[in-house]
């Protein structure tokens, strides 16, 4: 893409609103653009970014043969209050009455209505398991939207839900997805914690919270310090293993240890067994060679949207952004800091296409713009890797590649840009 094409309305002062470094540099980087408390547009940019966590995402799930689908944002409040959640889930829930007088709610979550569909399509035992999930926007009246799009009101989230003839496949059904969001989160570039947590409004008897640690985290865990001083994900391999809680689950389950710290931290994940409180509420029954039972039931939860944000307050500095590369919006971004040279410019247009042609997302600062002004959005944008062609190039054929992390700068030849770095910009 090259940027006189592209919409980034990058920003120099900071906004107002913004109280943490991820809001601030979002708005200020032209990711996200507010339009009332709570709700946000996603501009190219962000947007960018959200299609790189969906890619990752669908990838794993695919590989292990959970189906895609899309089930509606708007439910009948039939369901939630067969369930007796309706009245229960407060003010959070936007509820909406039609021209028919039918009341109906932007769903905050979708048990119920995975649990119709399953009782509608599912008739055998043998059928079991099934697992399936979606990537939907969501929304709750939050009282207090805060921290842009980590507290906001409507958020994208990837929920699955697993269907499985007892509690023993069942607990092989969320050892699964546990492992799972693990490899997630590590292809996404994030250390992340799995905690033992409470199930709150959902139910059930068995969860966990996924967070990455974080100073101006929301949350408190209680965690075990052999973690943080350790290779996170190399430790984590069970969901039966007590790493870390909550708060709320430590004070339930008074776990005492010396060793254990309380830490701030974001949740990104949260995953449940609830066992059969829906299909029991919904009178969905199989057979089975022991006559009708009830299926296992569990969900799997992942804050797409609040991701980006959580990258960014642990990767940044004070020029901006530094994105992962697997999240990156871009892998490259080449500027042209002579716009008017025809050397410069006819080399630009030649690596734009190599770029292309190798896969490589390249997004090409070809503006008539002064030479601090694309350094400095170079750098709050957050592009893992810097090409620079001006003077030197015109003078001595010799192209800088900064890395935008470590601040270093390497002087090479095309030659050696396309046999040396050209692929490993991608890894």
């Amino acid at each position: 893409m090259k940027l006189t094409n592209y919409f980034l309305p990058t920003k120099k002062e900071v906004p107002s609103e913004a109280k943490i470094v991820s809001h601030r540099l979002m708005l200020r980087a032209g990711l996200i653009r507010m339009e009332t408390s709570g709700i946000y547009s996603w501009l190219p940019l962000g947007y960018k970014v959200l299609e790189k966590i969906r890619k990752i995402i669908e990838l794993e799930h695919l590989d292990n043969n959970i189906n895609q689908m899309l089930m509606p944002t708007i439910q009948s409040s039939d369901i939630w209050i067969q369930s007796e959640r309706f009245d229960s889930y407060g003010e959070e829930m936007l509820t909406i009455t039609d021209r028919n007088k039918k009341k109906l709610l932007y769903g905050p979550t979708n048990e119920e209505m995975i649990t119709v569909l399953g009782k509608d399509y599912i008739q055998s035992y043998k059928e079991l398991p099934l697992y399936l999930y979606h990537i939907q926007s969501k929304f709750r009246d939050e009282i207090r939207p805060r921290f842009g799009v980590m507290r906001a009101r409507e958020f994208l989230m990837k929920d699955a839900y697993s269907f499985d003839v007892d509690k023993k496949s069942a607990e092989k059904t969320y050892e699964l997805f546990f492992n799972l969001y693990l490899n997630i989160f590590r292809k996404i570039g994030l250390d992340i914690i799995p905690v033992r947590a409470l199930s709150g409004e959902i139910g059930g008897d068995l969860s966990h919270e996924f967070h990455c640690l974080c100073e101006t985290g929301e949350s408190e865990i209680v965690i075990d310090s052999l973690i943080l001083n350790s290779k996170k994900n190399k430790i984590f391999s069970s969901s039966s293993k007590h790493y870390s809680s909550t708060i709320e689950y430590f004070e339930q389950s008074r776990k005492e240890n010396s060793e254990l710290k309380i830490k701030k931290s974001i949740e990104l994940g949260h995953i449940f067994l609830f066992g059969d409180k829906y299909s029991s509420s919904f009178d969905f029954k199989i057979n089975s060679p022991n006559g009708l039972i009830l299926p296992y039931m569990g969900s799997y939860g992942i804050g797409l949207s609040r991701i980006p944000a959580a990258s960014i307050e642990i990767n940044h500095d004070e020029k901006g952004i530094i994105w992962p590369q697997p999240i990156s919006p871009f892998d490259l971004v080449m500027i042209n800091l002579r716009v008017k040279s025809e050397i410069c410019f006819n080399f630009c247009e030649k690596m734009y296409e190599l770029c292309k042609l190798n896969n490589l997302d390249i997004l090409l600062d070809d503006r008539d713009e002064r030479i601090g002004v694309k350094f400095s959005d170079a750098d709050l944008i957050g592009i893992p890797f810097q090409l620079l062609v001006g003077k030197k190039f015109e003078e001595e054929s010799i192209i800088e590649l900064k890395n935008r992390k470590t601040g270093e700068v390497v002087e090479i030849t095309e030659k050696e840009f396309i046999n040396n770095y050209l692929k490993k910009i991608k890894q």
